[in-house]
């Protein structure tokens, strides 16, 4: 089962009465691809639609409509279900009921009465939308037949403070939505509160994963630096022993730096309380810094020699 399924499943069940059925069934005419004077064609690979469709007009024009429904196979388990209405008299009474245009599909907010809005954005997202699982990414888009019901369905969206962007795609206008809190906002709104919970849950999930590599990438480069300190800090050590200069160094310097060579591992705190005398990370350094600048004085001089 996909996610996308998961939502039409769960908003079909919040479909119950019959102003939310009407309002269903609007949002599905009204955002289906062909609609014209002669036909009106109504399809959906998903197996929710097809239950659903038969309960939609049995509620909203009893025994007047008559679609006619086909099956075919997409191959494999997927299956196209298409409702078609060729009679010009049922499309005229669909668009009596629904005040549709045709020409000039719009949306009239006069058809979604008692709150049904909700119901209304069900019916587009079986007409026209779908989501991808928010597992591999955050997106919700709605392929509208038209740049005027493209508009309307955006500025319906703005009304329950969702943002959409629009595109242009094999001649359809698609509005798509790619913040997840938008997301989440949609699916509420349209019925689909347990598939918006389990969205943050793969959000908080994904979120932790995210934190837990961050954490580990910087443990990593921190260990990388402190790796190459240390390289460092032993060539300079064996500089000075090979040119037989350990003992020209300050009894701390040579403490130090005999650690170093014992324990090439270790932190320059963790050296530090290793010290007859203690000192901190940065009285460290500072002597680390001397012996650098030592091994620096007898490089330039075998190079000038």
């Amino acid at each position: 089962m996909s996610f996308s399924n998961d939502v039409r499943e769960e908003i079909a069940r919040s479909i119950t009465d019959r102003d939310r059925q009407f309002a269903c069934l609007y949002g599905i005419l009204l955002y289906s691809r062909i609609f014209t004077p002669q036909q009106v064609v109504l399809q959906s690979e998903s197996p929710v639609f097809a239950r659903l469709m038969p309960v939609l007009f049995r509620a909203v024009f009893q025994a007047e409509l008559r679609p006619d429904v086909r099956t075919v196979s997409r191959g494999g388990d997927q299956f196209m279900v298409s409702y078609t209405i060729t009679d010009a008299a049922q499309i005229g009474r669909i668009c009596e009921v629904y005040h549709i245009h045709p020409e000039k599909r719009e949306i009239r907010l006069s058809n979604l009465v008692n709150n049904s809005l909700s119901a209304f954005l069900a019916g587009v997202f079986f007409g026209c939308g779908s989501v991808i699982d928010p597992n591999k990414e955050y997106h919700l888009e709605f392929n509208t037949p038209s740049a005027l019901l493209c508009g309307d369905l955006q500025k319906v969206l703005g009304s329950i403070g969702v943002a959409g962007r629009s595109l242009m795609r094999k001649n359809m206008y698609v509005l798509y939505l790619k913040d997840s809190e938008h997301i989440e906002d949609t699916l509420t709104c349209m019925g689909a509160q347990q598939c918006t919970i389990e969205l943050m849950n793969i959000k908080i999930r994904k979120d932790m994963r995210n934190k837990a590599n961050r954490v580990r990438n910087c443990d990593e480069a921190n260990i990388n630096k402190v790796v190459s300190a240390a390289m460092r800090q032993m060539q300079d050590i064996q500089l000075i022993i090979r040119c037989g200069q350990l003992e020209a160094m300050s009894p701390e310097l040579q403490e130090l730096a005999e650690l170093r060579l014992e324990n090439p591992e270790l932190s320059l705190k963790e050296l530090g309380e290793l010290l007859s005398n203690p000192i901190g990370r940065s009285g460290v350094n500072h002597r680390f810094q001397k012996i650098a600048a030592m091994a620096e004085e007898l490089r330039k001089r075998a190079a000038n020699s």
